[in-house]
């Protein structure tokens, strides 16, 4: 790229960086991992490359004596043995800043004793938000929705429309920033393609799979993002059985192109089910696999409700690490459905703010019933509600709950 898109993670690897020695870049194939990694070396070894990883495969902990900290070693699962290097340098010599690891989680995931558990610190990288496409640095929403911040929309915010073009074109730094708007689709698809034929045999050991049942579970797994589908709707709809589609749902969340919220519980609330809600991780992703346009997306309201859901917890699921008041993502769900929030941040095991997430220009106190609901049965531990939509307008709907634009998220 022509310039270097600041990302929301980089203080914090800064930070890790000034503070301990060693810190590993997790994330989807493609987000700007290697890139964010190399500002911060003063050496970078590409393992992928067979000339320059043969000395780490002869002898690990000579090659990485050899080089000048910090050190970037890029795709390293590609010499597993580095990584025990890694371990016996932090054992020597505890320094901060010395290393950066960035790559496939495979090889740490299947090892029976990992070493670097204690010395090596993990960092997650989620596709780009439209907040770091823009260039802006505000405070993240749940930050400043706790801090009692007024929650003003985006410059020149868009319409449903509008939303509904941000979530197709995705987070992928090359698709997003480099590739013609005309030829983005097909790169999407090409990921797609070859998240089944390559990587999820790869991320399996180079066991055979068979493209075309992954291909199927894969748009299952589409179709179903945002929801709560039970573990049959998916295997039945891909034509396989429950353990083959168990090893698959493994296999996408290795790549980290998939991820469940689990549910939130509390003992003040019974019958609430327990099923994760499944999420694709990038929304330009979901559309290629679909094979969706902006078209169809606007004919299909079951379609863009899970759209723009899955685009709202993409910006959240990249803000929770980097915010002053870290928070991890639930949702809530009763047994009968009675009751069903979108989205639940929990701040400090204690606190919560609930989100629901709209596509109409004008919520009404309707749409808030379920977060009314919630803050009546927990008292002080509701902090507050917010229902993102697709309008232009912020505006209190309840006692602690407020309207507010999706566009608030990169305000």
């Amino acid at each position: 790229m022509s310039r270097y898109i600041a990302r929301l993670v980089d203080p914090l690897l800064q930070q890790l960086m000034q503070d301990v020695p060693a810190v590993m870049i997790v994330g989807p194939r493609a987000v700007g991992k290697s890139t964010s990694a190399a500002r911060l070396a003063n050496t970078v070894v590409r393992l992928d490359r067979a000339g320059r990883a043969a000395a780490f495969r002869a002898d690990p902990d000579a090659a990485l004596a050899s080089t000048t900290p910090p050190v970037l070693l890029d795709e390293w699962q590609e010499v597993p043995g580095v990584l025990g290097a890694v371990k016996r340098a932090v054992d020597a010599n505890h320094q901060p800043g010395q290393f950066l690891l960035a790559g496939s989680v495979r090889a740490d995931l299947e090892a029976a004793t990992w070493p670097g558990t204690g010395r090596v610190i993990r960092v997650q990288m989620h596709p780009l938000t439209v907040s770091e496409r823009l260039g802006r640095s505000a405070r993240g929403l749940l930050d400043r929705v706790q801090g009692g911040d007024q929650l003003e929309p985006g410059v020149d915010p868009p319409d449903l429309r509008g939303y509904v073009d941000l979530a197709l074109e995705g987070g992928f730094p090359e698709a997003v920033l480099e590739v013609p708007e005309r030829t983005r689709k097909i790169w999407l698809e090409s990921y797609a393609e070859q998240v089944v034929t390559q990587d999820m045999t790869a991320e399996n050991g180079g066991s055979e799979r068979d493209p075309i049942r992954l291909a199927r579970y894969l748009q299952a797994y589409a179709l179903n993002s945002a929801g709560i589908a039970e573990d049959r709707t998916l295997y039945e709809a891909a034509g396989i059985n429950r353990k083959t589609a168990v090893a698959y749902e493994r296999l996408l969340a290795n790549l980290m192109v998939a991820t469940a919220v689990p549910a939130w519980t509390a003992n003040r609330l019974k019958r609430l089910t327990l099923s994760p809600k499944r999420y694709l991780a990038d929304t330009g992703l979901l559309a290629a696999v679909l094979g969706a346009d902006a078209t169809a997306v606007m004919n299909d309201g079951n379609l863009l409700g899970r759209m723009l859901d899955t685009f709202v917890a993409a910006q959240l699921r990249a803000e929770a690490q980097t915010v002053e008041n870290r928070y991890t993502l639930h949702h809530l769900r009763s047994q009968q459905g009675r009751h069903e929030i979108d989205l639940i941040a929990e701040i400090n095991a204690n606190r919560i703010i609930g989100i629901e997430i709209k596509a109409t220009a004008a919520p009404t106190s309707d749409d808030a019933r379920h977060l009314t609901w919630l803050r009546d049965q927990l008292g002080d531990r509701f902090m507050a509600g917010v229902v993102l939509h697709t309008g232009p307008a912020t505006y209190t709907l309840s006692p602690q709950i407020t309207a507010a634009p999706i566009s608030t998220l990169w305000a």
